[in-house]
């Protein structure tokens, strides 16, 4: 089986899953930080904090004092040291000119000046390119190296930068749709079925993952 096959399977199986879910691209990139080391419904309690107070833009993150943002943001979890990314970020956003200027810069280099703020790694960097800015990058996370690790199609020991330019290689062809998509599937397979300890049972991909039968 091939990557976009397992794309195929997924997107049959679960139907589009309309990604990122936010109201705006800065609440995207507030959802990309946040969302390190958490649950996703843990974010929306933050961000719904920060809609609360009217704090949901760089302007007001800056304004706030770092008790206050950590305050918004506690339901995320580490909270001290997300609020000290957050207001960061917001700092880079606002000396790069913020969406309108950035929107401008080719992807690898807004990819790279991504990894130049303090806390913003590889994958957070990527999910703001992905779904902020729309562009052909495709996300690595835990589940996809499980999920293809057990399939199969990768190595388990893979670096992050490598596993990318594999799967951007296996669908240079795709849009951004499907890169969009296909990160939006892998999350809900791998939280709901291909978990640590997998339901091979409920998979979709059981026939012809190396997995099965394992136990």
């Amino acid at each position: 089986m091939r990557i976009r096959s397992v794309y195929q399977r997924l997107y049959k199986t679960y139907g589009p899953q309309q990604w990122w879910p936010a109201d705006s691209r800065f609440e995207i990139m507030v959802g990309a930080v946040l969302t390190q080391n958490t649950a996703w419904v843990n974010v929306e309690r933050a961000i719904a904090n920060l809609k609360q107070a009217s704090a949901l833009s760089t302007e007001a993150i800056l304004d706030s004092s770092h008790e206050q943002l950590a305050e918004w943001i506690r339901p995320s979890g580490y909270f001290n040291i997300k609020a000290s990314r957050l207001r960061n970020f917001c700092q880079w956003y606002q000396q790069q000119g913020q969406y309108d200027r950035l929107k401008r810069l080719k992807t690898a280099l807004l990819r790279q000046r991504l990894l130049m703020v303090n806390g913003v790694g590889p994958e957070t960097a990527d999910d703001i390119i992905l779904y902020a800015f729309a562009r052909k990058v495709f996300v690595i996370d835990a589940y996809t190296k499980r999920i293809f690790s057990r399939l199969g199609l990768s190595d388990p020991s893979a670096g992050y930068e490598s596993l990318r330019a594999q799967f951007e290689k296996a669908l240079s062809k795709e849009s951004v749709k499907t890169f969009n998509e296909y990160h939006a599937l892998i999350v809900v397979h791998g939280k709901d079925v291909c978990k640590v300890k997998p339901r091979c049972e409920q998979c979709c991909l059981a026939r012809v993952c190396q997995r099965v039968g394992l136990d």
